[in-house]
């Protein structure tokens, strides 16, 4: 036997006055700790404290932790819109337009909280009436149902229902984006009930409801349900809708950048509950979309920004807007289910690809120079928000997908397929995010065709030549600012007549 390989095996277990010294101390302060820890324990079955305790306005169901959150995440999406986009829309357009922009933007949130808790919450995520549709009803007015524990999270539904409105309010802004500058109001104020109803209610209950499709497609916050629609939809109806004066189309300025910017800022800023909101909880997930929402929207920034620079040779704030909103929306469908380092791949994409399609493609296409989409939503929506989609199937990863979804059908995003010898699964979930894609858009296609068709029979689409000439004066009667000179019918002031001094007054 190797004596000395025995005194190295056994040397652990060998007494020596320091291993004496930490047993010693280990024991004495186990000891002396015994006490509290028993009345720690004792505590423990004691009353909790009332903050944390249940009572009849917080059930034991409901994580109080969660549930302001929720209400946080909801009122940061909220606040993209009011007063995010009404200052964003305000502020990109021409001076004459600021008015009206801005009032599209207020009047579509209103009018989609009143249709959204009406009848358009359970057709996008009440009980099935079809494939692609749920049952209009009139619970959500109810408080049973309100006051009760949302079946996803523990939340109660009340939180839920004002969450999934913000999501609807401002996936209907997004598409005004595309007729600014000549749509009439009085067509704008039909259009919005009708397309929430027919569209938007479509794609949530297909694709986040009981649908067809809501157990196979990633989409974490809304690529497609919110983004690929709005963009599709807005640029249908503009070509339905028809182009501004051709003066402005070719001069289009923003009346105020540095507001246009404090607008950017809030739809940044408020994205953190855009994505942060959609685990339905402050958990792992919520924390890991968060950040990869800014890791992602500022590198699409930097990205469009080089873009401009390398070949237009001028860093342009529009441009930068542009790219930060690109990146915001590439995002979405992946913000908690892919890293970082996918996070920031995604931001390159984002920031060139769309870059590519706006500023290159579309002064070529002679179809995308015949729709007149005012702020460029089909590029900045549309066409980034099926990156998204489709980036998603790519880079989503296993472990993640779980803690989302939990035992779910989907994935593996295609690229872990391949590092884990499971090919055919991430090729199947890239079929359904291509799917998924052409469902959407397809669907807006076809709906808001025919709902601009309908109103086309009873309403002007597009305002009369000589009151786009005018602009705000003509459609609302009042102005941005009190500037004379851009657009009003008259002055909004009488003109002061030169006063005649009599000759007894006058110096000889």
């Amino acid at each position: 036997m190797n004596t000395s390989k025995t005194a190295s095996l056994l040397s652990p277990y060998i007494p020596t006055p320091t291993r004496i010294l930490q047993n010693f101390f280990s024991v004495f302060v186990g000891v002396s700790l015994f006490p509290s820890l028993i009345m720690s324990w004792q505590q423990l079955d004691g009353p909790l404290p009332s903050g944390l305790r249940s009572d009849e306005a917080a059930p034991e169901w409901m994580n109080k932790g969660d549930n302001a959150w929720e209400l946080t995440a909801a009122a940061l999406v909220g606040i993209q819109s009011v007063p995010g986009l009404i200052i964003l829309y305000g502020s990109m357009v021409k001076k004459k337009w600021a008015v009206n922009s801005a009032f599209m933007a207020l009047y579509a949130f209103a009018a989609v909280l009143i249709c959204w808790v009406v009848w358009a919450h359970e057709m996008a995520f009440g009980e099935k009436m079809c494939r692609i549709l749920g049952k209009p009803g009139f619970v959500v007015l109810g408080q049973k149902y309100l006051l009760m524990m949302e079946e996803n999270g523990y939340i109660p539904n009340a939180t839920f229902v004002f969450y999934q409105f913000a999501f609807a309010a401002i996936t209907v802004i997004l598409l005004a984006g595309s007729v600014l500058g000549r749509m009439n109001f009085y067509a704008w104020m039909v259009f919005v009930p009708l397309w929430l109803t027919f569209s938007y209610t479509i794609g949530a209950f297909t694709i986040w409801g009981r649908g067809i499709l809501e157990s196979r497609i990633i989409d974490f916050s809304g690529g497609y349900v919110i983004h690929l629609s709005s963009g599709v939809a807005g640029f249908t109806a503009a070509y339905w809708v028809g182009p501004r004066l051709a003066e402005d189309r070719q001069h289009f300025p923003p009346n105020n950048i540095i507001s246009m910017l404090g607008g950017a800022g809030f739809l940044w800023v408020g994205w953190t509950g855009f994505n942060g909101g959609s685990p339905l909880a402050a958990n792992l997930i919520s924390s890991l979309a968060v950040l990869n929402t800014h890791i992602c929207t500022a590198t699409s920034l930097f990205v469009w920004l080089s873009m401009d620079m390398l070949v237009y040779k001028k860093s342009s704030v529009m441009g930068a807007v542009q790219g930060m909103i690109t990146g915001l929306v590439c995002i979405t469908p992946a913000a908690g289910i892919v890293e970082p380092w996918a996070a920031g791949l995604m931001g390159v994409i984002s920031g060139s690809i769309p870059w590519y399609t706006m500023m290159v493609l579309h002064k070529k296409s002679s179809f995308f120079k015949k729709v007149d989409d005012t702020l460029g939503a089909f590029h900045t929506h549309a066409v980034a928000g099926t990156l998204g989609g489709l980036l998603s199937g790519i880079l989503a990863k296993p472990s993640l997908l779980r803690l989302y979804y939990g035992n779910t059908e989907r994935g593996p995003g295609l690229l872990y397929g391949l590092i884990q010898g499971e090919l055919m699964d991430g090729l199947k979930q890239m079929s359904f995010q291509i799917i998924g894609a052409v469902f959407v858009a397809s669907w807006n296609v076809v709906i808001t065709s025919f709902i601009c068709i309908f109103l086309s029979r009873f309403l002007n689409l597009r305002m009369d030549e000589g009151a786009l000439e005018i602009g705000d004066d003509a459609a609302h009667g009042e102005e941005a600012y009190a500037l004379w000179g851009d657009g009003e019918i008259s002055p909004p002031y009488p003109r002061r007549r030169h006063l005649t001094i009599p000759t007894l007054c006058r110096r000889c």
